[in-house]
C-alpha cells in the first residue's frame, strides 16, 4: 500500500521553487521531456525531469502556478535506524517520525513548507471474520454508528460534526451579509481541516474496534446518493460533510491491518426492522415496528447493514445506482487503494 505523509522541513526552497516553475512553463510551451532544454534554469536534471514529464504530458495545462519539487525513489536516501531521509540534489536531510516499517521511498515532492513522502507499506494478510458489524454514516447526530448484530453492541462515534457544521455554516452567513469574503474561504478551510481530524479519529476507533474483535467492517454503498430526492435542509447537511472521505480512511486503516471491508445495498437499510424484517416506523431518531421493537433509529439501520448480504458483482444491481444513477454497478468487494 502507498501511504504519503506531511512533514514541515523548514528549509528555504524559494530559489529552487522559482526555478521549478519555469520549467513547468517551459514543458507547458515547447511539450519537451529533455532536461537539456531546460539546463539554463539550472534547476538539477533529477528534479526537472519529473517536472519535464508531468507538464509536458498534460494537454490541459495552460500556465505553471504552484509547482512542487519532485524528488524520484533514485534521488533518496534513508536511514531507518537514524530515522533520516536526504535529499543530495538538494543537500538536505530531514528527520521523520511517521512510521519506521516502509519498504522503501517512492518520490517527495517539497513545497514552501511541507514535504509529502510517498513510502510504501507492506500490508497484513486479510483475515476471514466470522462477523461483520455494520457501520450506518449521518447527516445528523453521530456521523457513525457501529452495530453488531451477533452481540447488540453499539458503539456511537463523532457527535460534534453536526456541532461544527451549523457552528460554521452560521459563521460563514454572516461573514456574507458583511462581505468579508476572504473570512468566509478561511473559515471553509479551517471546517474542511476540523472535518478531516473528526473523520480520522472516528475511523480509526471504528478499525480499532474491528481488529480487537476479529471482525470485518460492512459499509452501505453510497455512491449516488447525493442524487436522490431531498429536502433542502437535509441536502445542505448531506453535502457539507464528507462521506466519501471517512469510507476512504476507514478502508486503508482496515486493510493496513488485515481487515476486509465489504459494501452493502443500502435500500430500506433505515426503515427495516431488524429484528423481523417488516418495514417499521421511523420517526426522527426514533424507531418503533409492528411487532412491538423500539430502538434507536441508527442503531437499528447498522444492525440492518450488518445482517444484510455483501453485494455481489454480476448478480443484481444496487437500488441507490438504479434509481438516481441509472445502473452503474462498479462496487467494490473488498477495500481498495
Amino acid at each position: 500500500m502507498i501511504l504519503t505523509y506531511k512533514i514541515r522541513h523548514g528549509r528555504d526552497f524559494s530559489v529552487e521553487l522559482v526555478k521549478a516553475r519555469q520549467v513547468a512553463q517551459f514543458a507547458i510551451e515547447h511539450r519537451t521531456l529533455s532536461s537539456k532544454d531546460v539546463r539554463e534554469f539550472g534547476l538539477k536534471s533529477v528534479i526537472s525531469n519529473q517536472i519535464l514529464r508531468k507538464y509536458s504530458r498534460n494537454q490541459n495545462a495552460r500556465k505553471a502556478k504552484s509547482v512542487k519539487l519532485t524528488i524520484p525513489a533514485q534521488g533518496i536516501r534513508f536511514n531507518h535506524e537514524k530515522r533520516t531521509i536526504s535529499m543530495p540534489s538538494l543537500k538536505f536531510e530531514v528527520n521523520y517520525l511517521f512510521r519506521n516499517d516502509f519498504e522503501k521511498i517512492n518520490q517527495i515532492e517539497l513545497d514552501g513548507n511541507f514535504a509529502y513522502i510517498s513510502v510504501n507499506i507492506s500490508e497484513n494478510a486479510m483475515i476471514e471474520p466470522e462477523t461483520y458489524p455494520g457501520v450506518d454514516r449521518n447527516t445528523t447526530g453521530h456521523i457513525a454508528v457501529v452495530g453488531n448484530p451477533v452481540t447488540g453492541k453499539i458503539l456511537k462515534l463523532g457527535k460534534q460534526a453536526e456541532h461544527v457544521r451549523k457552528k460554521y455554516k452560521n459563521m460563514r452567513k454572516n461573514l456574507q451579509k458583511k462581505g468579508k469574503y476572504k473570512k468566509v474561504k478561511k473559515s471553509k478551510k479551517r471546517e474542511s481541516r476540523i472535518e478531516k481530524d473528526v473523520n480520522n479519529k472516528v475511523s480509526k476507533r471504528i478499525v480499532q474496534e474491528a481488529k480487537q474483535n476479529g471482525m470485518g467492517i460492512k459499509l452501505e454503498y453510497l455512491k449516488g446518493i447525493r442524487q436522490a430526492k431531498s429536502g433542502r435542509n437535509f441536502r445542505y447537511s448531506l453535502n457539507s460533510w464528507s462521506f466519501y472521505q471517512l469510507e476512504q480512511m476507514i478502508e486503508y486503516k482496515a486493510r493496513l491491518l488485515g481487515i476486509p471491508v465489504v459494501y452493502v445495498d443500502p435500500y430500506h437499510t433505515s426503515k427495516e426492522c431488524s429484528r423481523c424484517g417488516q418495514i417499521g416506523n421511523r420517526s426522527g431518531k426514533g424507531f418503533k415496528c409492528q411487532c412491538g421493537h423500539v430502538d434507536h433509529a441508527d442503531a437499528n439501520a447498522s444492525f440492518n447493514i450488518g445482517l444484510h448480504p455483501v453485494f455481489e458483482e454480476g448478480i443484481g444491481r444496487l437500488h441507490v445506482d438504479r434509481d438516481p444513477c441509472k445502473g452503474n454497478t462498479d462496487i467494490p468487494k473488498e477495500a481498495t487503494l
